[in-house]
């Protein structure tokens, strides 16, 4: 139990100083291994790990979704989604922030990365914000908090990256992930309204668009729908596996563009190596995440946690919010992918203990995580923000993002105090 405690409070150290975690999860792994048991054992487990993970039918989703939101991403058809939100919400006050707000959404639905959604928008929709006399705050506020999405609204890469470690079906967290998604946007939006209720100058009215312009708007949204009704309806009427659902969607993604004219060869080419390097980057982190999770269960750390946190009599509900406040500080000082593979596999098993469904804690924790994308000083989608938009301040950006968080904090109150809003729509026949 020492040797694992140890190592925990390596990788966290490590962590915090941005070393790349394959190669600090693994490193420390292989040593804790080495030292509590055998070290014949700790390297004979690192080639068993990565076959076992690389043969692993689950994890082949992983570079079918990242390709199919690299296609989306890198051939402008976020850019028809953000025309068709303005051209309907647009005339309101706040509404450029509102449309943009709904084409992250749309965005994160298919594309499932809270980075590429934040880096995207700004691109897109920041300089008609700007345009119409919008406040930075609350231009990069909104741009900020809705590429958050990405990681909530399926198909999410950090959900199947959950499901692995902690063994639960992918698809479940998918449908799961609908409806705390949905709610997630309209808090978002009423968090704009009453920003733009308040400080009528920080959120201008946009210009009215006529109704024939309306219409034809809609011709460039019918992907993100497709595109996310066969995903997520084919993955509840249990028609294909989420690794299926991967493949279809990634080949159709490929088709939609062809169609549209906008896959070149080199387009092609560029997100295909963006798509390998993107997938090679996350297998290594998970192999070594994995090895983590064998460390804490052959050190007996994962034992020991469970012993301490039943000795301490937190119980049910308080259990949860104990750990939710872990998260919530950690994330603080972490990114969000970095407490996903340190700390879910050791919480999950005292979650599994107390009787808590390990699907409606992976959306909880998820929401955590996306609140810890935004929260100072280490919020990555406002670095991600800053990298795209050089000119604002990241003081401005995280002053903006204090609504988004509040109604945040709103909603991980809701989904822990009323579980059903979580399982109910996998419930349902």
């Amino acid at each position: 139990m020492i040797v694992g405690s140890i190592a925990m409070a390596l990788a966290i150290i490590l962590a915090f100083l941005r070393v790349p975690l394959a190669f600090s999860l693994m490193g420390i792994s292989v040593a804790g291994i080495g030292f509590a048991i055998n070290w014949n054992i700790a390297f004979q487990l690192v080639p068993l790990t990565i076959s076992d993970a690389v043969l692993s039918y689950d994890l082949a989703v992983v570079p079918m979704f990242i390709l199919m939101g690299n296609v989306i991403s890198k051939t402008g058809i976020a850019s028809d989604l953000f025309r068709a939100a303005y051209a309907f919400v647009g005339n309101v006050r706040g509404g450029l922030a509102l449309s943009t707000m709904v084409a992250c959404s749309g965005f994160s639905a298919v594309c499932g990365s809270s980075y590429a959604t934040a880096a995207t928008m700004a691109k897109v929709a920041y300089p008609s914000m700007r345009k119409y006399k919008y406040s930075d705050e609350l231009a990069s506020g909104t741009i900020a908090a809705g590429g958050t999405l990405g990681i909530l609204i399926p198909p999410s890469i950090i959900m199947v990256v959950y499901g692995i470690l902690t063994q639960t079906n992918i698809g479940d967290l998918f449908v799961a992930g609908v409806v705390p998604g949905l709610l997630g946007l309209a808090l978002y939006m009423a968090a704009i309204s009453f920003v733009a209720a308040m400080n009528p100058s920080h959120a201008p009215k946009g210009e009215r668009t006529p109704w024939p312009e309306k219409i034809k708007t809609l011709a460039g949204v019918w992907p993100f729908f497709l595109l996310f009704g066969l995903i997520i309806g084919g993955l509840y009427a249990k028609l294909f596996t989420p690794t299926e659902a991967a493949g279809i969607g990634a080949g159709l993604a490929i088709v939609i563009a062809a169609s549209h004219g906008r896959l070149t060869w080199s387009v092609l080419r560029g997100i295909i190596i963006d798509t390998a390097y993107t997938s090679v980057s996350l297998y290594t982190v998970l192999f070594g995440a994995l090895m983590l999770s064998k460390l804490l269960t052959l050190s007996g750390l994962a034992s020991g946690v469970l012993e301490l946190v039943q000795s301490t009599g937190l119980e049910g509900t308080a259990l949860i919010l104990a750990i939710m406040c872990v998260f919530l500080v950690l994330g603080c000082v972490m990114d969000s992918m970095a407490i996903i593979l340190i700390f879910v596999p050791l919480f999950a098993p005292i979650v599994v203990a107390q009787g808590f469904d390990l699907v409606w804690f992976g959306i909880i924790v998820i929401v955590v995580t996306e609140i810890a994308l935004i929260t100072p000083p280490v919020g990555m989608n406002v670095f991600v923000l800053k990298a795209v938009l050089p000119n604002v301040a990241i003081g401005r950006i995280f002053k903006g993002l204090v609504p988004f968080i509040a109604v945040d904090l709103v909603r991980l109150g809701i989904l822990i105090a009323f579980p059903v809003i979580t399982l109910w729509l996998g419930s349902l026949p």
